[in-house]
């Protein structure tokens, strides 16, 4: 599911941006870039957000202004001067200039040394009340995502249910059809080779009974009725949904199959068109 938070605030005097971005992914995947004073806190950022995301693709950036201040530059003069002797004491011997002596020793390996600051426990607790504000927001942006979800995922369903009254309206005309067509057919045998009336009947309701399609309508109901109740949970159930939606277009394709009639077959292709819309936005559903 898509998701998006973001939250600022100041943390041990600084300035910071808690950004939070999710797309839609099979599998959980989180990339954390974090200020390097915190790396040690990685761990416990990943854990909380793996617990509030569960699936998708998820990245989480968090910005330090003026981050070069976490840095701290020192000289080390023991080095400094050994390497300012021994460089003045070869421009001496060489005639050399050093006038650009200080640029040349300040470069030498080891001269600076950029020692990094650590972060207190103050900082890390300022930084995560920002943290946990961000998620809050990403939360309420899935939220209102999902409600989305819910509405158009429910209509189709609803949908797909409305149109089984439809096929009821036309069943006892296309039974009727079949039979006649099986009748004159049968009557046109008759009249060249004599066929037995009996045999004729019982074959024809057995052909009645396999085109039947009532245990497909009632199975159909079911699983629409199952998906609603379950898109109703409080658990993520996308994956739980997804096979429900399998078993729904399973009994339509059934019911297809044995329509044998233009005008049911037209409702079948629209329940089909709006079970392939319904699947398109399982995949937002966690």
């Amino acid at each position: 599911m898509t998701g998006y938070g973001t939250a600022k605030g100041t943390a041990g005097g600084q300035s910071v941006t808690v950004e939070i971005r999710s797309l839609n992914s099979k599998f959980l995947e989180l990339n954390v870039r974090v200020p390097s004073q915190f790396r040690d806190k990685e761990l416990e950022l990943r854990g909380e957000l793996s617990r509030r995301i569960e699936r998708g693709k998820a990245d989480m950036n968090i910005n330090f202004e003026n981050a070069d201040t976490n840095r701290r530059s020192t000289i080390n003069r023991d080095l400094f001067e050994a390497y300012h002797n021994e460089l003045h004491d070869i421009a001496k011997e060489y005639h050399l200039s050093d006038v650009n002596m200080l640029d040349i020793v300040l470069r030498m390996p080891q001269v600076m040394n950029n020692d990094k600051v650590e972060a207190d426990e103050s900082q890390w607790k300022e930084l995560q009340g920002i943290i946990h504000n961000a998620i809050l927001h990403f939360d309420e942006f899935r939220r209102n995502e999902g409600a989305v979800l819910e509405a158009d995922i429910s209509n189709r369903i609803k949908a797909i249910e409305a149109r089984i009254p439809e096929v009821e309206v036309f069943e006892p005309q296309r039974l009727e059809a079949v039979r006649a067509k099986l009748q004159k057919g049968f009557s046109d045998m008759k009249d060249a080779a004599g066929a037995d009336q009996n045999r004729f009947e019982q074959e024809l309701i057995y052909y009645i009974e396999k085109l039947d399609i009532t245990e497909e309508k009632v199975r159909l109901r079911s699983h629409c009725e199952y998906f609603l109740q379950t898109m109703a949970l409080p658990d993520a159930n996308g994956k739980k949904l997804g096979f429900i939606t399998q078993e729904i277009g399973r009994e339509i394709n059934t019911m297809g199959s044995k329509a044998n009639d233009a005008r049911i077959q037209r409702l079948i292709v629209e329940m089909k068109d709006e079970l392939e819309k319904l699947k398109e936005q399982l995949a937002n559903v966690l």
